[in-house]
């Protein structure tokens, strides 16, 4: 016969800690601290199979678990003296749930489970108090009636049918508190929920009190399988497949007395990391009251003065459960009558301020090591230290909700064009830029602005990868959002927000507030600073960044970026003094008028490379010659046309006929990246130039310049070919006449599968390789990156999408074809240097498979550096490799 029950109390328990997967968290923790000689009360656990039968199984248990559960209740009601069901001594339990992985809030527990109108007289009996009886009969019904059959509020905007009726009932009496209804009150509060619960459902609310057991271990079972469960468990990347247990335990009641209380604590700070109990606790309440806010708790440190016994009972239980589980740990504790019991301990969530100080800690105290701490931080919690968030006691109602794009939050007046966020913020005014979806030619307001919000997009569109390279907050695909560009302002609702209205973005929810919120500064510490050195003693993998200014490589830098993988040349054309000599290029007749344009450009772009290279000192910087199609640079707008006819001194019809004739239908797969400079060798010519000029110019100064010349968008071998020849005969001539030698790589950017099917070809052409996995992703897929927000958020709904491959890189398809690009690349040349650029190079586990394929680097946004430093040392560590 299958075992499906686990029986714990008394000190002794059938289960471990480390059963986890069978027992979930609460069962194996309750097991072990039975087993630690903890007061915990009796109970048992049914386990996380079950769950999946049950599912499988339309909601019908093993055929086993029945006498099982009878026995197990029976063992219960002898180690406490009582008898479930019975009129006259009843036992009552609690039922609540305990999946594998921690999922706080987002499950169903029941109390005071085997009331009835029999046996809360016995209750009452039993306690020498009527209204303490009643009190948990009105709860237990209310608790029933809501999980198990069904009864809640009607609409979000409306309150929940027992809140109603016991909030009628207080005004009725002339009462504030729950405490001051009389037993005769709570006994009418039991027959209204009844009455509730009939007129809502046609059934009739349970007097059997097995009846009612096994509804509450069947809705909590189905809990699971909730819509904010699953939520959650997308979210954090949780398995819908490991279900959860069913926890039943003997009440303890906190509500009998002011010499009862409920509470939480933990053995840290879960904010700061702070070393010593922290929580808070409820006199003379269950549970429900600290999780529901009925009542304001008080702070931990006065239950000393108020319980002194259980209040040093609690310091030492935290203590001695610290030591145990080497972790801080997150207490449910319940005290009846003067004793102390722990109802659950698990390993506490916090903040990553509190994460990193409590590694670092714990390293010191000699409860974990280096490796441990290392381990113990989630690469993703690092970006709240990165950037200011909203202070958690002071978030006002969210007023839209869009995808969490770059993290941050920040304030600021909302303007609708680039160049309203930047003249205003000129003037010193903080800007929200919103528009329906960001292109290069925003560049200059992004980088104005404090904050991007779009209506369309996804995670690594436009916005949020420029966003996330300046280490600005932004929230895309807030479709809830109707942008009137032409009135310039946007609803939600039948809210308007208008133009210079103050709005707050938080760029780590994807949430839009009306009005300013508070805002808690980013200040990494020296534990931080502590951690991240023991994180580079484990690495492998280097860790570079995108970078297309001075200010994102010192930014880069500062965080521990090792070089520079991707530097975008088209990034410095927007400016708006730049831009008027590349729309002369683009709009040039022939090819004395483009080198005319470029010659204007090329000062520019020397001069921008020169500042990165004194940046990057000692350090490589890899420049990816021009990529996007050229129309992305030209007017579109009539009036735009307009103003570009006048300066460049042409009709706007002429104008207009020349931009036409670059529109492509599909031009992300159009003349972009090495087939322009095939058409246009002049273009990647003058780029080359400033990139050599540039290296001079730096040398010169004594600054240890280390260039990689970076050609996109190849896919046949003989492009690469060609323009190898043309930018190493343009460096190496440039090179020879400043009586220069410096040494410098020229490689590609693999961005399309063909070229990941002939990577030996290619590499016989390249010095290095560079996955742009952004791009390969798109061309893998056949997913347009800006418009599958659109359909990706059903893909991932419905699970026919483990995850966005725009945000985690799809291993099996675009992984697969980088194995194949890497394996045939090095067979050619065994020291082949190869990374990704993608969006994916800050991405946790799109870092762990580069480290496991063995790339040599990954590059990502400035302020993702530090995530895939610890990323790449946490796969080392899982692999058991460590840095050369």
């Amino acid at each position: 016969m299958t075992r499906y029950v686990y029986r714990f109390g008394a000190g002794e328990a059938d289960g471990r800690s480390d059963q986890k997967d069978l027992l979930g968290g609460k069962g194996a923790n309750l097991a072990e601290m039975t087993n630690m000689g903890i007061p915990v009360p009796p109970g048992f656990t049914i386990t996380t199979e079950v769950c999946a039968y049950y599912h499988d199984n339309d909601h019908t248990p093993p055929d086993e678990l029945t006498d099982q559960v009878t026995s197990a209740l029976e063992r219960v009601g002898e180690l406490t003296g009582a008898v479930f069901a019975d009129p006259e001594n009843p036992l009552l339990v609690s039922v609540r749930s305990g999946a594998p992985v921690s999922m706080p809030g987002m499950m169903d527990t029941i109390l005071n489970l085997g009331l009835n109108d029999d046996t809360v007289q016995g209750l009452a009996a039993k306690t020498g108090d009527l209204r303490f009886a009643y009190d948990c009969y009105r709860r237990f019904v209310a608790m029933y009636g809501e999980i198990v059959m069904g009864v809640t509020a009607p609409s979000e905007h409306e309150e929940n049918p027992f809140s109603r009726i016991l909030e009628d009932a207080k005004v009725e009496r002339g009462v504030d508190r729950d405490a001051d209804l009389s037993a005769e009150d709570l006994k009418s509060l039991v027959t209204e929920y009844k009455i509730a619960i009939l007129r809502t459902t046609d059934q009739p609310f349970p007097e059997d009190a097995m009846a009612q057991i096994w509804g509450a271990i069947g809705a909590v079972f189905g809990s699971f399988y909730n819509p904010r469960a699953q939520v959650y468990r997308r979210l954090h990347g949780i398995a819908g497949s490991i279900g959860t247990a069913v926890n039943v335990q003997a009440m303890v009641f906190g509500n009998m007395g002011d010499d009862c209380a409920t509470g939480v604590a933990f053995t840290r700070d879960p904010s700061t990391g702070e070393p010593g109990l922290y929580g808070e606790f409820l006199r003379n309440a269950q549970g429900e009251d600290v999780v529901a806010g009925l009542r304001t708790p008080d702070p931990i440190d006065e239950l000393a003065a108020v319980m002194p016994q259980s209040h040093a009972g609690l310091v030492a239980i935290g203590e001695r459960l610290e030591s145990h589980f080497r972790d801080m740990q997150d207490l449910e504790f319940t005290i009846q009558s003067g004793n102390l019991w722990l109802l659950q301990t698990r390993n506490g969530k916090r903040s990553a301020r509190a994460m990193v100080r409590t590694a670092v800690d714990m390293v010191r105290e000699g409860l974990i090591d280096q490796r441990e701490a290392v381990l113990r931080v989630e690469p993703e919690k690092l970006e709240e230290l990165m950037h200011p968030t909203l202070a958690p006691d002071g978030r006002p109602e969210v007023l839209a909700k869009g995808l969490p794009a770059s993290p941050g939050a920040t304030i600021g007046r909302v303007v609708f064009t680039a160049s309203a966020a930047e003249s205003w913020a000129k003037r010193g005014e903080q800007v929200i830029l919103v528009r329906v979806e960001t292109s290069p030619e925003d560049i200059h307001g992004m980088k104005a602005a404090n904050g991007i919000l779009t209506a369309r997009g996804g995670m690594t569109s436009h916005a949020a990868v420029v966003a996330r390279g300046m280490g600005k907050p932004c929230i895309t695909a807030c479709t809830s959002m109707k942008v009137d560009l032409t009135r310039e302002q946007f609803a939600v609702g039948r809210t308007v927000i208008r133009k210079g209205d103050v709005v707050t973005v938080d760029g780590s929810t994807g949430e839009l507030f009306v009005g300013a919120a508070p805002l808690v500064p980013a200040e990494p510490s020296s534990d931080f600073e502590q951690l991240m050195a023991w994180v580079d003693e484990f690495r492998r993998l280097r860790v570079r960044t995108n970078a297309d200014t001075a200010v994102d490589a010192r930014t880069a830098r500062a965080f521990g970026a090792e070089g520079i993988g991707l530097c975008r040349t088209e990034h410095m054309f927007f400016a708006p003094e730049r831009i008027l000599a590349v729309r002369q290029m683009i709009l040039a007749p022939d090819q004395a008028g483009r080198r005319a344009a470029l010659d204007k450009i090329l000062p520019m772009q020397r001069d921008d490379f020169v500042e990165i290279f004194r940046e990057m000192n000692g350090l490589p910087v890899t420049i990816r010659l021009l990529d996007p199609p050229l129309h992305e640079f030209l007017p579109t707008t009539a009036a735009e046309l307009a103003q570009v006819a006048r300066e460049l001194g042409e009709r706007p019809e002429v104008l207009t006929a020349l931009v036409k004739e670059f529109t492509e239908t599909n031009p992300m797969l159009g003349h972009r990246g090495c087939r322009l400079a095939i058409s246009y060798p002049e273009v990647y010519e003058t780029q080359t130039r400033a990139i050599a000029e540039a290296a001079i110019a730096a040398l010169q100064e004594g600054i240890d310049v280390q260039p990689e010349i970076m050609i996109p968008f190849v896919s046949v071998p003989a492009e690469l070919h060609v323009l190898r020849q043309l930018v190493a005969r343009t460096v190496d001539e440039i090179f020879a006449a400043a009586g220069v030698e410096m040494a410098y790589l020229i490689g590609t950017m693999i961005e399309l599968p063909r070229a990941c099917l002939v990577g030996d070809q290619i590499a016989e052409h390249a010095d290095f390789f560079s996955f742009g996995t952004n791009d390969l992703t798109q061309t893998t897929y056949g997913f347009s990156r800006d418009d599958s927000g659109r359909f990706l958020p059903e893909y991932l709904e419905r699970n026919l999408l483990g995850s966005d491959p725009f945000a985690v890189l799809d291993r099996r398809g675009v992984g697969g074809l980088i194995r194949i690009a890497v394996e045939q690349g090095r067979a050619v040349k065994t020291k082949l240097k190869i990374g990704i650029c993608g969006e994916h190079g800050g991405d946790p586990d799109s870092v762990e498979f580069c480290h496991r394929e063995g790339l040599d680097y990954v590059s990502c946004s400035p302020f993702r550096v530090p995530i895939a430093r610890l990323s790449a040392a946490r796969a080392a560590l899982r692999r058991g490799t460590r840095a050369k």
